[in-house]
C-alpha cells in the first residue's frame, strides 16, 4: 500500500533482556536519554525497549518521558539497523528538551556506539 510507513520494530519484554543489553551491550550518555545497545548477530531486524526510573517522577511523568522517546525512535529508527537490541532509557531532561534535540541525541548515541541506521 503506498503511503505507508514501515512497521515499527519489535519490542524487548522481559526483564532478563534489559539486564543483557546492559550488562553485554555499549552505552551513551546523552543530554535527554542514555541509549544501550547490543549487537546479536543472525537477528534480521532491530529490537526496543524503553524504561524511566522513579527518579524522573510519578507515573504520568514516566509514561510521558516513554512516549517522548518512543516517538523519537519511530522517526530515527523506521527501518532500524539489522541485528540490534536497543534499550532508550528517559532521563529527567527527557520531559523538558524539545523534540527537534531528542531526535539529534539519539541519532548521535546510536553512531557513537555503532548502531546507526
Amino acid at each position: 500500500m503506498p503511503g505507508t510507513a514501515p512497521p515499527r520494530p519489535a519490542r524487548l519484554t522481559r526483564r532478563a533482556e534489559f539486564l543483557a543489553v546492559a550488562a553485554r551491550g555499549r552505552k551513551q550518555v546523552m543530554p535527554g536519554m542514555l541509549v544501550q545497545g547490543l549487537k546479536v548477530e543472525g537477528r534480521p531486524g532491530v529490537r526496543l525497549g524503553f524504561t524511566c526510573s522513579r527518579k524522573i517522577g510519578g507515573a504520568v511523568a514516566r509514561n510521558r518521558a516513554r512516549r517522548r522517546l518512543r516517538a523519537a525512535a519511530d522517526a530515527v529508527l523506521r527501518p532500524g539497523p539489522a541485528g540490534w537490541d536497543l534499550v532508550l532509557v528517559g532521563r529527567a531532561a527527557t520531559l523538558e528538551r524539545p523534540f527537534a534535540a531528542l531526535v539529534g541525541d539519539l541519532r548521535t548515541a546510536l553512531a557513537r556506539i555503532g548502531a546507526a541506521p
